[in-house]
């Protein structure tokens, strides 16, 4: 249903309990499981109950008979019953459900989109790899789904930044130089044996020679790393090993089709001052303690500022080193500071247990410098692995990588628009397995097909009306066209679905749910096909045929929109026109 539509059936409702006596109550309209119950329900009888100490039953009589002494009501509201407990539902006039397709056609791509958060600014870090090899299949999964949360989020009139954090500041940095330099020295004819600490992918060996070879790395942001050539320029190795990968990672995530607005170094936070800032605001807070010379977070004290933790946190070990989750609060802590009003981060789940100690930081600092930061500040979107068969065999590796299937193999095998959506078809916290078997089928079984098909379809209708000889209506006609003939049970339930579109993409970011979408593209395409398998288009009739139309048109147009946010391609053509 519209929104128009929908906030005009509230009011309505919202009118009858007025003249009930009944005032400030959130009135739910909900779509019925099956069509056979209506278009819409309300429920609100039955949340009235206790308050009014009636029969829920009574209550939605009283509803129902205040309803329909409203002149405005026989307008939008073809016919109206109640069923069960209480629920009350309705149908809406076909002129109210046809006007659905006018909208689409009016809004083009920006049916669907909003300005409510238009004043808001969100921030989302997702991927976050250390820059010291290839990214594996959690990053891949991370890639898409932050990247089609943004453009989820950016439909509700948010102001998104994509983020990548480099973790150039870490032990791994070191033992990535340390590789480069063994297997460098491997090249050179050295019998050495590789630690276990050490990268052993081949990665590492095109590294060592192209920094041998004294090739440079020609960074993305424009900066040149030269190579010395020299193995024992621990620190040159170490620059140069980091911008290569930062490159290759690059050209990976390029390839699934995700880009970052802003990159954000760790190293910066201590050059910056920032994280002896953010010790310092934990200390003022009163909630840390010098203990068996290491400086502690007292957590389980945070009860009080809505974080739960069940032990104290270490922040700085007996060597003066900071343990890693000091730096993360320092850098939530410049997120807020940045004025970011949200903010998400997508991760493995592995990181579960840091969520507590991050934000409980960030309520110290919150505490220590005058803040008030949500308690809920920085939400998380926890991810489970995925796990990949091909031919019905688990595919566990590749050479670059030497131990993991990374994400450009996942792209190679399955292609770009594949990946995306098998990527954020699940709940972030499902576990799942990718097949790509399935991602290459040309059948209805792949859910990548089905939808870029069913657009495809639609297109060759058009296509086939104009090799028929009949007139194809411009967009402008379509809108203008007398949709007064759709009224079949199939176009009815087609036009429902469209008119779902607006409300799914805010609940899906409300919800950090992207996979929300996916779930919707496979209903409207289903519901297309019911409806074109029942109802020929080109028929002689031209009011018919141009009213059938201007649905299709309107459908593909929904189809298209919600493929563009899942950055997936709309193809015109695929395989063989059919016959409409």
């Amino acid at each position: 249903m519209p929104d128009s539509q929908k906030e005009a059936l509230v009011s309505l409702i919202t009118e009858a309990l007025g003249t009930m006596g009944v005032n400030d109550v959130n009135v739910v309209l909900e779509r019925p499981k099956s069509p056979e119950h209506g278009d819409i329900a309300c429920t609100v009888a039955m949340h009235l109950a206790r308050t009014l100490k009636k029969n829920p039953r009574e209550i939605a009589n009283q509803i129902v008979a205040a309803l329909k002494a409203n002149a405005d009501f026989d307008k939008l509201i073809k016919s109206i019953d109640i069923a069960g407990p209480g629920f009350i539902n309705m149908r809406f006039q076909d002129s109210a459900r046809q006007n659905i397709v006018r909208q689409v056609l009016t809004a083009g791509t920006a049916f669907g989109r909003n300005d409510t958060h238009k004043n808001e600014s969100v921030l989302l870090e997702f991927v976050s790899a250390n820059p010291t090899g290839p990214l594996h299949l959690g990053h891949a999964r991370q890639g898409a789904l932050g990247d089609v949360l943004a453009n989820i989020l950016s439909t509700q009139g948010w102001k998104v930044m994509r983020e990548f954090y480099y973790n150039d500041a870490g032990v791994q940095i070191s033992n990535l130089a340390e590789s480069i330099k063994l297997r460098a020295r491997q090249i050179q004819g050295e019998e050495i044996e590789l630690p276990e600490n050490a990268y052993h992918g081949e990665y590492v060996i095109s590294i060592a020679q192209d920094y041998l070879d004294k090739k440079p790395v020609h960074a993305h942001d424009g900066t040149v790393i030269e190579s010395t050539g020299n193995l024992n320029d621990t620190d040159t190795i170490r620059r140069y090993g980091v911008a290569y990968l930062r490159n290759e990672q690059d050209d990976d995530l390029a390839a699934l089709g995700v880009k970052f607005d802003n990159f954000y170094l760790e190293s910066s936070l201590y050059s910056s001052g920032r994280v002896a800032a953010a010790v310092q605001a934990m200390i003022d807070s009163g909630r840390t303690e010098e203990k068996e010379d290491a400086l502690w977070l007292k957590t389980p004290d945070c009860k009080d500022l809505g974080i739960v933790d069940d032990k104290p946190r270490v922040m700085r070990k007996a060597d003066g080193t900071f343990t890693y989750f000091v730096p993360d609060v320092a850098y939530h802590l410049a997120k807020f500071e940045r004025g970011f009003t949200k903010a998400v981060n997508i991760q493995g789940s592995d990181h579960h247990g840091t969520i507590a100690r991050v934000r409980c930081g960030l309520q110290c600092c919150a505490l220590a410098l005058g803040f008030t930061i949500p308690v809920t500040f920085p939400e998380y979107i926890l991810h489970k692995m995925l796990s990949v068969v091909k031919d019905g065999q688990p595919v566990k590796m590749s050479k670059r990588s030497g131990n993991y299937v990374t994400l450009r193999d996942l792209v190679d095998m399955a292609g770009r628009d594949a990946a995306r959506f098998f990527l954020v078809a699940r709940k972030a916290d499902a576990e799942f397995v990718f097949d790509i078997n399935l991602a290459q089928q040309k059948s209805d079984e792949n859910p990548v097909y089905y939808l870029q098909y069913a657009h495809a379809r639609i297109c060759s209708i058009f296509a086939a009306a104009a090799d028929k000889g009949y007139t194809v209506p411009s967009k402008e006609e379509l809108i203008k066209a007398d949709l007064s003939s759709l009224t079949s049970e199939q176009a009815g339930q087609l036009m429902a679905k469209i008119a779902e579109y607006p409300a799914l993409l805010t609940q899906a970011a409300k919800d950090n749910a992207p996979h929300m979408l996916c779930y919707y593209l496979k209903d409207l395409a289903a519901s297309f096909h019911t409806f074109y398998n029942a109802e020929r288009v080109l028929t002689d009739n031209e009011a018919e045929r141009n009213a059938r139309l201007a649905l299709l048109a309107a459908t593909r147009q929904v189809l298209a929109n919600g493929l563009s946010l899942l950055g997936i391609s709309a193809p015109e053509y695929m395989a063989r026109r059919e016959e409409a």
